[in-house]
């Protein structure tokens, strides 16, 4: 079923409603005749959901690539879809249809020479396509006006970004060719279309992507819907399910369309078949654990290894201490669970000294509301422009997943500030791209951020605001020898270590043990342990652990990332009640501020 819609002079030009939407604003940005060059750009090597005929000339749905959907939908009905890529050279872009395919190549052959002489050059096949664009607007007769479309796979390498003094000589003779042919009056009163593919819009050329006679078009990761559709179409899980043994079934061992399609979010099509193919091995169906397991890997992969995909084995019930804390993220947790997004906070800033379990609240949040979790990791890249790309497809893949929690770790040294620095302005542009996503209200409940760092106030106040990460949460070392207690005993079931009876010694608070040296305690008291092939941690293990433990010395240090943690906390609930007295006092917070500036001066000195 090919397409008779891009046809500017058309009486009625519609879209199907099968259509993708980003393929129906493509049609109606033709439609209005304002551009005939587009930038395609997102997820641009995935399969796209279309129908054609069969033999008997029934409408079938089918998946295909990006370029046989434009070739064979959007431009289905066009006299010339033709194709060039610096790997291929130039190619007729004409489908299933042999008669198509001749007719295209005779087209070709008498504008730009015989097929055995096309170049692979971009520079000469740019100069072939120009002189055909010529010689078709200088056609008497519209009707003798073929209507052709030209694409153009792995844009980035024709075009690729730079600043002006970096671009040579013969990428700049592309540009400007691609910038006339888009600006072009008379080219955009035919029928006649550019379409250069790019998975990452940053990697384009940003005057041609900003030119105003130029359109960007964002092919988005499958939604809900396309995600049931490709499963239904490809694979009938719902009659092997009903098909595998009684057991498997009660064993929660194979999942329906449902239970993949849910599961399913934030892989694109062809990993989506990846994971399906491979954990169905079992013969019992989609195995659930096997599919979580493939999708990890998968959407590591998808991003470039850009990301860690963590499913938290814990909740907030192992977090010891920081009751009004726990409080609120519980309350948060329960109405993301039941809907009640618009109640749900943007992002969080958990702040604190080094060591007192920012990472693991977080991860014991994402726990509680029972959804997966993302840790940024570190996304620049010396190269021009790769270091925005790299963000722009991790941010495509969070927009697809949600609900989903992101970890930035150490986040006032991750993400930049508005200054340019020494870095061509690297820095303020992932700056503007992280602020711009966390404070888009669509995805309240849905990206839910988590700044964690010991310095709050080296982030900037930008990031800080309400409607970002507007929940700030310090964190604080055991305040009573009870808090120390528990901490012991958490530590130990994180590490799988069992606790004989009467094991944990007594600790004084002032020691100002953090949850990080408790740990480490308990790992030094297991190695004892485990040296004496027992398996119970006793007391005198844990005394030896903690007569030889030896804290670090930055008292200062801890001290100025206490009080930093203080000033930004923004519900006094959250303080202990040593900290609620002295903001209590006459000019307690400016005191506090004081004693700040004093230790950053002497640990200048």
């Amino acid at each position: 079923m090919t397409s008779q819609l891009l046809e500017r002079e058309s009486e009625s030009p519609r879209t199907p409603d099968w259509y993708p939407g980003w393929a129906s604003e493509m049609a109606n940005l033709y439609f209005a005749a304002n551009t005939c060059l587009f930038v395609i750009h997102g997820n641009v090597n995935d399969l796209v959901y279309c129908k054609s005929d069969d033999k008997d000339g029934n409408s079938v749905d089918r998946f295909c690539g990006l370029t046989d959907f434009l070739s064979e939908q959007m431009f289905g009905s066009w006299d010339v879809v033709t194709s060039y890529d610096m790997g291929r050279g130039i190619q007729a872009q004409a489908g299933p249809d042999p008669q198509r395919h001749r007719d295209m190549m005779t087209t070709l052959s008498k504008n730009i020479g015989s097929p055995t002489q096309w170049t692979r050059s971009p520079d000469d096949a740019l100069e072939n396509f120009h002189r055909m664009i010529q010689r078709n607007l200088l056609e008497d007769d519209a009707k003798e006006r073929k209507r052709i479309a030209f694409l153009f796979p792995y844009a980035q390498f024709m075009v690729p970004a730079g600043d002006q003094a970096s671009v040579a000589r013969s990428q700049a003779s592309r540009l400007v060719r691609f910038l006339s042919w888009a600006q072009n009056p008379y080219i955009k009163r035919v029928n006649m279309s550019f379409c250069l593919i790019a998975e990452t819009l940053t990697e384009v050329n940003k005057r041609l992507v900003q030119d105003p006679h130029v359109a960007t078009v964002e092919v988005p990761l499958p939604d809900e819907k396309t995600r049931r559709l490709f499963i239904e179409t490809n694979f009938d899980l719902d009659n092997e399910l009903k098909q595998s043994s009684n057991e498997a079934s009660k064993l929660g061992q194979s999942m329906s369309v449902d239970a993949v399609t849910q599961i399913s979010n934030g892989l694109n099509l062809v990993n989506l078949n990846v994971a399906m193919s491979r954990s169905k091995l079992t013969g019992k169906g989609v195995d659930v654990n096997a599919f979580r397991k493939l999708k990890k890997g998968l959407i590591e992969r998808q991003c470039h290894d850009l990301v860690t995909f963590l499913e938290p084995g814990h909740t907030l019930d192992m977090v010891v201490g920081h009751d009004a804390a726990k409080d609120r993220l519980r309350l948060d947790a329960r109405w993301i669970i039941e809907g009640r997004l618009d109640a749900a906070p943007m992002g969080y800033l958990i702040c604190g000294p080094v060591g007192t379990g920012k990472t693991f609240i977080s991860e014991c949040y994402a726990g509680s509301i029972g959804i997966p979790c993302l840790v940024l990791k570190n996304f620049r890249s010396k190269y021009v422009g790769e270091t925005e790309g790299n963000l722009e497809k991790v941010l495509n893949v969070l927009r697809s997943l949600g609900p989903v929690m992101v970890i930035i770790d150490e986040a006032d040294a991750a993400l930049g500030n508005r200054e340019a620095g020494g870095d061509s302005g690297t820095s303020s542009r992932v700056f503007s791209m992280i602020a711009s996503q966390m404070g888009n209200t669509r995805y309240r409940g849905k990206i839910i951020w988590m700044l964690l760092t010991s310095r709050p106030e080296r982030l900037p106040i930008d990031l800080k605001r309400q409607g970002r990460a507007e929940v700030h949460i310090p964190l604080f070392y055991p305040k009573s020898e009870e808090e120390i207690r528990s901490m012991f005993e958490v530590m130990c079931r994180k590490n799988k270590v069992r606790l004989a009876d009467g094991a944990i010694p007594d600790v004084s608070p002032d020691r100002e043990l953090s949850g990080a040296d408790i740990e480490s305690v308990v790992l030094n008291a297991k190695r004892e342990m485990m040296a004496d092939d027992r398996e119970e941690l006793t007391l005198q293990d844990l005394e030896l652990a903690l007569e030889s433990f030896i804290p670090s010395a930055q008292g200062m240090e801890k001290e100025r990332q206490e009080l930093c943690a203080v000033l930004e906390c923004t519900d006094r609930r959250f303080l202990t009640n040593h900290w609620k007295e002295e903001l209590s006092k006459p000019g307690g917070r400016a005191k506090l501020q004081q004693r700040v500036a004093m230790i950053e001066t002497m640990l200048e000195r």
